[in-house]
């Protein structure tokens, strides 16, 4: 903790460095909230990018006795995809572009992030929880362990086997697909 306050100093002293290491500790979970709530890649990285430019320009502001840096900066990606959300006056017309669009490439889209969620339900309750609170929900191992009550070591290691089984069940899917492949060969 004392880490985290003397990095936190040093960004409220407009240290570059320390903004490298903030970004490093909290962009992927700061990325997983905004991409949850906004579904789109790209407005997400750019929603990310003026998060952190926010958290940069007004680390001054924050108090250490309100509340973690996490909660903060939380707040802040937060808000900033909420605006962006409730803008209904896009000045640019992205809706009607269907011909430009790869329609392959949202089907696939789509296709993976419905094996993805097939293969996560398959995983054991505790597993699953620790997955979605990680990276669905972007909260730190720290607030995840607290949130399903359980010591941090325990939380890490929940973690790490669903995702090693999370691994073995795209590597099997593999295998499948390149023998079979081969067979209609």
């Amino acid at each position: 903790m004392s880490n985290d306050k003397a990095l936190i100093l040093k960004l409220q002293s407009k240290d570059e460095t320390a903004l490298g290491l903030i970004y490093d500790k909290y962009s992927a979970a700061l990325y997983g909230v905004i991409i949850r709530m906004c579904r789109d890649e790209d407005a997400a990285k750019n929603l990310l990018q003026d998060t952190f430019m926010t958290i940069w320009e007004k680390s001054d502001k924050y108090d250490p006795n309100k509340g973690r840096f996490y909660t903060w900066a939380y707040r802040i990606a937060r808000n900033k995809t909420l605006n962006f959300l409730r803008k209904t006056d896009q000045l640019i017309q992205v809706e009607d572009l269907s011909v430009y669009k790869d329609r392959t490439e949202e089907e696939t889209d789509k296709l993976d992030y419905l094996k993805l969620k097939g293969t996560i339900k398959r995983l054991d309750a505790h597993h699953q929880r620790a997955i979605e609170l990680v990276y669905f929900n972007g909260l730190t191992h720290r607030e995840a362990h607290k949130e399903m009550d359980v010591p941090l070591g325990t939380f890490k290691s929940y973690i790490k086997q669903a995702l090693r089984q999370l691994q073995q069940s795209y590597f099997k899917l593999i295998i499948f697909l390149m023998v079979l492949i081969d067979v209609m060969r």
